[in-house]
């Protein structure tokens, strides 16, 4: 698959997720597979824009390409001011965001509360485009509720504006993430479209990225939560849609080695203060389903500096890889 003049490979991608897509997860996950790593939403509001936070999620020196930016908001001149300056802070591709269904953001008009407003969509998406030099994407959702999903009328939309890649997730804004992806919508808007189409929604494995494929026609699949505390599924994916072999699970020393490098990277990002906060909860996702998580999550979150952070994870991944008996369940 191709955006503008990059190739996207392997076609397994990472959706941009609020407080999760940061710069450390992005190269992690590019390290470990991921074709592309979308950038979690920067705001178009010019006031918020030299903030510590925005700063932050502007950051992109040393980023692997392309660049994948994500913008939000509701009004076309402002988005296309974002779009400009995004791109001359290092953006190589620029998202617009209209699937974000988190109440704060649609309330303000922006995420996919802007679905509902089909004329306003085709304003943004042509401001945005004839903004900027590189390729622009949108993402958007099969619509508001259930009742209006208008997904193909956005998309035909979108492709007559110069969107050159858009990602659809299987959901209305209404079921937030609860239910069941659908894909027939996705089907049939990669049915009707020219422009490359990227599938997401529950997509967590190898033979559901090979099914929703098959199921849509899409050109790459999407992944969100289930990169969470499991980057390393990219490159399963990756494996399996090209040799139709599972690769062998990672071993507790390498996922123990992938988190303490995530760890450190976050306290050198952020500060150690930040850095110790902000990786609670990568260490609850990594953890997840594993013997005396509780456990171990509750004394985790209690340490204050990087040092302690790093031992203590270092210590529960080493007793669970060589059986040994928990250090933390009297401590919790």
């Amino acid at each position: 698959m191709r955006i503008g003049s990059f190739s996207i490979a392997p076609k397994v991608i990472l959706a941009p997720m609020a407080g999760v897509t940061d710069k450390p997860f992005r190269l992690l996950c590019k390290r470990l597979g991921a074709g592309m790593a979308v950038s979690e939403m920067t705001t178009s509001d010019p006031r918020f824009w030299h903030t510590e936070k925005s700063l932050r999620r502007m950051d992109h020196v040393d980023e692997p390409d392309p660049v994948s930016v994500q913008i939000a908001g509701t009004e076309p001149g402002i988005m296309a001011e974002a779009a400009r300056y995004n791109v001359d802070h290092g953006a190589q591709i620029i998202d617009i965001n209209m699937g974000c269904p988190a109440k704060k953001v649609c309330n303000a008009w922006a995420g996919s509360a802007l679905m509902r407003d089909e004329a306003l969509v085709a304003r943004i998406v042509e401001a945005v485009v004839k903004a900027v030099d590189v390729p622009v994407t949108l993402k958007i959702r099969t619509g508001w509720n259930a009742d209006n999903r208008n997904a193909p009328t956005i998309a035909r939309i979108a492709e007559d504006a110069g969107i050159q890649t858009l990602a659809v997730h299987g959901r209305t804004r209404d079921q937030q993430y609860t239910g069941h992806a659908e894909y027939d919508t996705i089907a049939a808007i990669k049915a009707a479209l020219r422009i490359p189409v990227i599938a997401n929604g529950d997509i967590d494995s190898p033979e559901r990225a090979a099914f929703v494929l098959r199921q849509t026609g899409a050109d790459a699949v999407m992944i969100g939560r289930a990169a969470q505390g499991r980057p390393w599924v990219f490159r399963e994916i990756a494996h399996y849609l090209e040799t139709g072999e599972h690769l062998p699970p990672p071993s507790l020393q390498e996922i123990r080695d992938i988190l303490l490098g995530h760890l450190e990277a976050l306290h050198v990002f952020y500060g150690e203060i930040a850095g110790v906060r902000i990786a609670r909860k990568h260490l609850g996702w990594y953890a997840k389903d594993r013997p005396e998580n509780a456990a171990f999550r509750a004394v985790v979150n209690r340490a204050e500096t990087a040092a302690d952070q790093i031992a203590l994870t270092r210590d529960y991944f080493d007793a669970l890889a060589t059986n040994a008996a928990s250090p933390f369940r009297a401590a919790a």
